[in-house]
């Protein structure tokens, strides 16, 4: 082959495969797929909204794992790029220090949706236990790290419940809960660790979250129904979850009342029950126009046939926003109003 001819191949060639690497990159630029990650506790009602898109859209059902909230918030924050989530569901609030990592990796586009209210329960399984009722602060001396004595601080030294309080059950403290990753567990140290000790003069007046090691709290990882399944196993051990597991499993299981509240419906939507929170998810609004199911899923998330007081998810242990309140969240992501840093402070 002469030069000349062998020079026209090889710029050919070259050519070639420069178009093939942007037809790549063009390609690459959008995903009919909708990826979803985020809070175990969000999962049962983000899975059934998911398969219900899947069924009467003309788009393909989304992937969605429940790597628990602040794994879903980590992987959400990495950055901009198609091969990043498009939502990730969270049991509470983004923190100010996710939403900071957000904007440093190139995430600056975010809509905050909230779906409705849950509450964390702490529940045993129902044979052979008569009701119980707990405080939080019954609740902190049982679980915290170190706990006053004396005027100090010391290593957790109680073994069984009725060690806090005669009035309570003759057995073991073992609780089964979730992981630092998940949001049930930031939820359950704000609402009732912090809350606890906060006025606790050995603390400092500050709270205090950090939950012991010794084997009284036993780390279950971020599916919730594994939690379920440990308590029937071992039944005189509490476990913590979100209010829809016990909804889900209302035969088997029975929680404790806190503060002489019970954990239902009414009581989570009014605040009375004091282990409330919101749920919410997120969206990147930087993937509009890579990912066509982005906005055609959330829509339906949002829609009254799924979060409103005949929707279908309160049959799942949803409990719904107030209306005027759901139709600002509806409002929020048809604006895709930017999510910013005032909004969390």
């Amino acid at each position: 082959m002469n030069r000349i001819l062998k020079s026209r191949v090889l710029k050919t060639t070259a050519l070639a495969a420069a178009v093939m690497s942007v037809a790549g990159v063009a390609q690459a630029q959008e995903r009919q797929q909708l990826r979803i990650v985020g809070s175990s506790t969000v999962y049962p009602f983000a899975s059934y909204v998911v398969e219900e898109f899947g069924a009467t859209t003309d788009y393909q059902t989304p992937v969605i794992e429940s790597t628990g909230s602040g794994g879903g918030l980590k992987l959400f924050c990495e950055g901009p790029g198609i091969d990043t989530p498009d939502i990730t569901n969270a049991s509470r609030r983004i923190k100010i220090s996710e939403f900071k990592r957000c904007q440093e990796n190139g995430v600056t586009d975010i809509t905050e949706a909230k779906i409705g209210y849950d509450g964390i329960v702490l529940a045993e399984t129902s044979e052979g236990h008569e009701p119980i009722n707990l405080t939080r602060k019954q609740i902190f001396l049982a679980l915290a790290a170190k706990v006053p004595q004396d005027g100090k601080l010391v290593d957790n030294p109680y073994e069984k419940w009725s060690d806090i309080d005669p009035s309570l059950p003759d057995r073991e403290i073992e609780v089964y809960g979730p992981p630092t990753t998940s949001g049930t567990r930031d939820a359950f140290e704000e609402l009732v660790m912090e809350h606890a000790s906060e006025n606790m003069e050995a603390y400092g007046g500050e709270g205090y979250t950090d939950i012991r090691q010794d084997g009284a709290y036993i780390d279950a990882g971020e599916n919730d129904n594994l939690i379920v399944q440990r308590i029937q196993e071992n039944t005189t051990a509490f476990g913590i979850f979100g209010y829809s597991f016990l909804e889900e499993n209302q035969d088997i299981l029975m929680a404790a009342s806190i503060g002489g509240v019970e954990p239902k419906p009414e009581a989570i939507g009014s605040g009375k029950y004091p282990v409330a929170r919101s749920l919410f998810f997120y969206v990147k609004n930087q993937h509009a126009d890579s990912v066509p199911a982005m906005y055609p899923y959330a829509n339906l998330f949002l829609s009254e046939k799924m979060i409103g007081p005949m929707g279908y998810l309160k049959g799942l242990g949803l409990i719904p926003l107030p209306e005027k309140l759901r139709e600002e969240q509806r409002e929020d992501l048809a604006n895709r109003e930017t999510l910013k840093l005032s909004d969390l402070k």
